[in-house]
């Protein structure tokens, strides 16, 4: 059967003379709340005939023959709006998220291209801080978007494996290291190897001398280097990838910029050839200063390479393999200039993909109440806030529902939840305010609210003694006509193209709001006391349990999206 959207394009199409495809694009759920359930604007039709939208909308209403399933087209201003059966819309929207269930919200739109996906990106030898988490969470939210749009993403951890901090690194450690401390300490021990390097050159300035020719030595091959090098990574990558699992979060590739080492004397060639390179104060640079974007370094005075030299690398690199649709670098605002260097210089060197390449940049993080330190002062490890936030929430989940099995689980799953959904609820530019008490609210914009409301959903399935997934043979759709059903109808409905959005902006932000939005709907549902649906008549009450069915389905599938998990009991 033909979605109610696309027939009512047709419909419209044809009394506007207008392109099917064009129409279809425009229409989207009303902005005010109503009875209508599809508005299209009039103002691009209008604009390309010279007319007025509101004449161009009243003609449109006029000329459209109402019939099942449609049950009423009206003009409000330059707006035309479509108003279907409760029956008919009851049916293609609950019906169909349960019949798609875990592919409810899914599209094939972008079957055949690849994005990739460069996001969370530590430093090996340093912790890995709460200022790693936006970019962590931001980036797999938004590759989980892409996929569940259709295309194939290849997530890059880009880690930050190479450069002088590691030839201070190795002077630390070959000067006060402890392997015995390293194997029990790990990363905090490098942080306070790297802490004492940085506070002894003040004294001792030409230790840094040392330090830039340990680099060298490093980048030439030396094997003692090498091998301390290596141990720092493994060393690193190990507590990384423990982090990464109790986010939830994968990647295709675990590859830093060391991994583009044998492949930047290419790039530094091609630089060369192509007449771009200058010498600037005993340094190789690229000058973009009559692009307004100042001078890019590419080598130091002592042959060393630099971020921007790796970055040029591992981006031809990354098109020559994957032939990228899109290259998306999640990283944030204040390194806006690097990349707007970085995709200059690319299109100075004529690559065709250039274009193709996006910074998504985000806002900072910030406590609230500037507390959170750790042992090591100045740094928050983002391991010891997804702790403390299991911790909370076990709390929590004890004093409101202390008979409930497997606590540790549940804790775990509204935790780390919690910190998740703060960071992704809120337009991705904007700092974000991190407030235990909101953060871990089972009311209001939060992660625990819509985790609780899922819950709600599974709680009625047990009232009604049946599993969520069992369903009536046959169900009539038109018992679902009063307005809170509606409304819960319509926002349901909404799942494909807020995702759509998500995908389009790069903003995981649209899919939280709308989650949001549709638990405050079922909320009203819930509390309204005509909509009861375990003491409704046989026929309503199967109804309605399709349509809490439809919901814990859109909420699982949108929680899913962001990298939170959905409890059947809280």
């Amino acid at each position: 059967m033909t979605p109610l959207p696309d027939r009512v394009a047709a419909l419209a199409a044809a009394a506007l003379d207008a392109p099917v495809d064009d129409v279809r694009a425009l229409l989207a759920p009303p902005r005010d709340r109503g009875r209508a359930d599809l508005a299209l604007p009039c103002f691009q039709i209008a604009k390309r005939r010279g007319a007025n939208p509101v004449e161009v909308a009243r003609a449109a209403a006029a000329a459209i023959a109402v019939a099942p399933p449609l049950a009423e087209v009206e003009a409000a201003g330059p707006y035309l709006n479509f108003t279907f059966e409760a029956g008919a819309i009851a049916e293609e929207v609950v019906g169909g998220a349960i019949a798609a269930d875990a592919g409810y919200g899914t599209s094939d739109e972008g079957a055949g291209k690849t994005v990739v996906v460069d996001f969370s990106s530590p430093n090996i030898a340093k912790p890995f801080g709460i200022h790693h988490l936006r970019s962590t969470v931001i980036g797999a939210a938004i590759g989980r978007v892409l996929r569940a749009r259709g295309y194939a993403v290849e997530g890059v951890n880009h880690l930050g494996d190479w450069g002088t901090q590691f030839g201070q690194l190795i002077v630390a450690y070959r000067r006060w290291g402890d392997e015995r401390r390293l194997d029990g300490e790990g990363i905090p021990y490098l942080l306070e190897l790297y802490v004492r390097f940085n506070e002894e050159k003040e004294a001792a300035p030409e230790l840094q001398d040392e330090a830039r020719a340990a680099f060298r030595a490093l980048e030439a091959g030396d094997a003692d280097c090498r091998a301390l090098w290596a141990r720092f990574k493994e060393v690193s990558e190990a507590e990384f990838r423990r982090v990464y699992d109790i986010l939830g979060v994968t990647f295709e590739h675990f590859t830093g910029e060391s991994f583009y080492e044998d492949k930047m004397p290419e790039v530094l060639a091609e630089l060369e050839a192509s007449g771009l390179l200058e010498q600037s104060d005993d340094a190789t640079v690229v000058n973009l200063e009559d692009d307004g974007l100042g001078v890019s370094l590419v080598k130091k005075g002592d042959d060393s390479t630099l971020y921007v030299t790796r970055d040029l690398a591992a981006a031809i690199h990354r098109h020559r393999t994957f032939g990228f649709h899109k290259a998306l670098y999640v990283v944030g605002a204040a390194q806006s200039l690097h990349f707007k260097q970085l995709f200059r210089i690319l299109e100075k060197l004529g690559k065709p993909f250039a274009g193709d390449m996006v910074h998504v940049p985000f806002g900072l993080l910030r406590f609230k109440d500037g507390k959170m330190s750790t042992r090591q002062g100045k740094v928050i490890f983002l391991e010891e806030v997804l702790d403390r936030a299991v911790e909370l929430a076990r709390k929590i989940i004890e004093e409101k529902n202390p008979d409930l099995s497997d606590r540790d689980r549940v804790a775990r799953q509204v935790g780390i939840g919690a910190v998740v959904f703060n960071d992704l609820k809120s337009r991705r530019v904007k700092d974000v305010t991190f407030d235990w008490d909101e953060v871990l609210s089972f009311e209001g914009d939060t992660g625990p609210y819509l985790q609780y409301t899922h819950a709600r959903c599974a709680n009625i399935f047990r009232k009604a003694g049946r599993a969520p997934e069992e369903r009536a043979a046959d169900v009539d759709y038109g018992r679902l006509e009063l307005e809170p059903e509606r409304e819960l109808i319509r926002v349901i409905g909404q799942l494909g193209d807020h995702v759509r959005r998500a995908a389009e902006e790069y903003e995981p932000s649209i899919v939280a709001q709308y989650l949001l939005s549709t638990a405050a709907r079922f909320n009203r549902f819930y509390n309204d006391d005509r909509c009861r649906v375990v003491g409704a008549d046989p026929e309503t009450r199967e109804a309605r349990l399709a349509l809490v069915r439809a919901t814990q389905i859109t909420l699982r599938n949108g929680l899913a999206l962001l990298g939170l998990e959905a409890p059947d009991e809280m």
